[in-house]
């Protein structure tokens, strides 16, 4: 079970599923960057954001609902969490609800990020949370996130290599390809600074066996 002070940000499991090294940037550089996304982004989530709930047909939304995992050592805040009644059983159906601006996507890091609000709640409330569902703005509506065994589980280990990652300091080397292309911090990652080493820079200055012998030289 992680302290208080050894907490990481549950946002961070979507950059870490993103590239490992975006993530790195983000929370031990304290790099961000905004770009034509990340603003939409911001404004779409300032409204759900607000604090407060609402109550229609049953369910009752609570709006910027905190949440915390001792075990998997994340906290964080959900866009919306639904407390409703399940048809003739009358038990608790809890769902966290998250808003992204854009569209469905193939990749799973926006499931990964219900998935572990869900995991939040499961501790926090002493429930089970089947269901998540992810409300995208470009077509304004839902999404249903099933939270099997192997996304619980892909959410639980990317939680852990965080706290790897967090604990040794260490920023990953930059793997160029196409998710850099849309990566706000493009710009401060440089990916193609990692495409050559020095021996392949003087190699292709025309100074092979100069650049070996330098190598070699002590300072």
């Amino acid at each position: 079970m992680y302290a208080d002070d050894e907490l990481l940000p549950l946002s961070g499991l979507q950059h870490i599923a993103y590239c490992e090294r975006q993530w790195a940037l983000i929370h031990l550089e304290q790099i961000w960057d905004e770009s034509y996304d990340t603003v939409r982004g911001s404004l779409f989530h300032e409204r759900v954001h607000l604090e407060g709930y609402s109550a229609a047909k049953g369910v009752r939304s609570e709006r910027g609902y905190r949440l915390v995992s001792r075990s998997l050592g994340i906290a964080g805040i959900a866009d919306v969490v639904e407390f409703a009644a399940d048809g003739d059983a009358a038990e608790a159906v809890v769902r966290p609800v998250e808003y992204k601006v854009g569209k469905l996507k193939i990749e799973e890091w926006d499931r990964i990020q219900v998935c572990a609000q869900a995991l939040c709640l499961e501790e926090m409330l002493g429930c089970a949370v089947g269901q998540g569902d992810l409300f995208y703005g470009a077509t304004r509506r839902r999404e249903r996130v099933v939270l099997d065994d192997a996304l619980r589980e892909r959410v639980a280990g990317l939680a852990l290599r965080m706290h790897e990652l967090f604990e040794r300091g260490e920023t990953p080397r930059a793997v160029r390809g196409p998710k850099c292309r849309r990566c706000s911090l493009a710009d401060s990652c440089l990916p193609e600074a990692f495409d050559h080493d020095a021996v392949a820079y003087w190699k292709e200055a025309g100074f092979e066996k100069a650049s070996q012998h330098a190598l070699c030289d002590e300072p």
